[in-house]
């Protein structure tokens, strides 16, 4: 299908992007890495009077790695994050979970940003962010944001971004070198969209779990932290019973509708396998 008519702009700093945005009323979109707009103009989901190109701003698309956390530009594009060997180290879960993202041709393009202000519930990086408690970042005509991730997602491809704002950067907390982390999706084709996944991590103590937390996209309208899992795994040893009773709970906690690609029922069981593959690859 074409694309509807719209005006183009790609500026060359990020005040001149957002008075941009501002100038027109809510009818213009920033286009990051393209891989979520560009395809909607085409179905006419969107239909923008101005398209505002990030890709000249350098400094979108920076990963820093320091002892309070890992900030990500909002440029940053998925392969960036699996050709930067550091955070492998800095933060494993994150790159297990971009490891499932798409297929090579997407990653190639996509960005974190972009993939956060579209906000789809079965989408990897919204959940990260929730279950790591993460800061996004967001500059308007108003000035900057820091925004708390659970509180950024609002429902399906509902967002706290005002019309004139754009994400700067996302930050993650620091990653202590002996945290065990699991992630889990289960899609009908490697590369699309999760019909369910978990992400977890914990720390150890005395050989008992502390710090859960534990989080699951594709069976709500937006990512969620299953906070009654996480009750079940703090102060417990991570074995076979708890592993259970932790499955239990995750399947008992989400609520899914049916759609097209699977019944709710197959993904509140589903959650339940995914949290439980998550515990036992995170306790092995």
């Amino acid at each position: 299908m074409k694309l509807p008519p719209f005006e183009y702009a790609c500026p060359t700093t990020i005040n001149e992007a957002v008075a941009l945005l501002a100038s027109h009323d809510g009818e213009a979109k920033p286009l990051a890495g393209g891989q979520s707009l560009v395809p909607m103009l085409a179905f006419r989901v969107a239909s923008p009077s101005l398209l505002v190109d990030l890709r000249k701003l350098a400094e979108l698309k920076q990963i820093k790695i320091a002892d309070d956390g890992v900030t990500l530009g909002a440029m940053v594009r998925w392969r960036d994050i699996l050709d930067d060997a550091r955070l492998r180290k800095a933060h494993p879960l994150l790159v297990a979970a971009v490891e499932h993202v798409a297929h090579y041709q997407i990653r190639n393009r996509g960005t974190v940003g972009g993939s956060i202000a579209h906000a789809d519930p079965a989408a990897e990086m919204p959940g990260i962010v929730v279950t790591c408690e993460a800061k996004i970042a967001v500059v308007g005509k108003s000035g900057t944001r820091l925004l708390d991730a659970a509180n950024f997602f609002q429902g399906p491809l509902m967002t706290a971004l005002k019309p004139d704002e754009i994400i700067t950067e996302i930050r993650l907390p620091a990653w202590p070198a002996k945290r065990r982390f699991g992630f889990q999706e289960f899609a009908r084709r490697r590369g699309d969209f999760a019909l369910a996944a978990a992400m977890l991590y914990y720390d150890e103590d005395g050989g008992k779990a502390r710090n859960a937390h534990v989080g699951a996209i594709g069976v709500a309208d937006q990512p969620l932290r299953l906070s009654a899992v996480e009750q079940v795994l703090n102060g417990n040893k991570i074995d076979d019973a708890t592993i259970a009773k932790a499955e239990a709970a995750a399947s008992a906690s989400v609520d899914p509708h049916d759609d097209i690609h699977a019944g709710g029922a197959y993904r509140k069981a589903l959650i339940g396998v995914m949290v439980e593959r998550a515990l036992k690859s995170a306790a092995a």
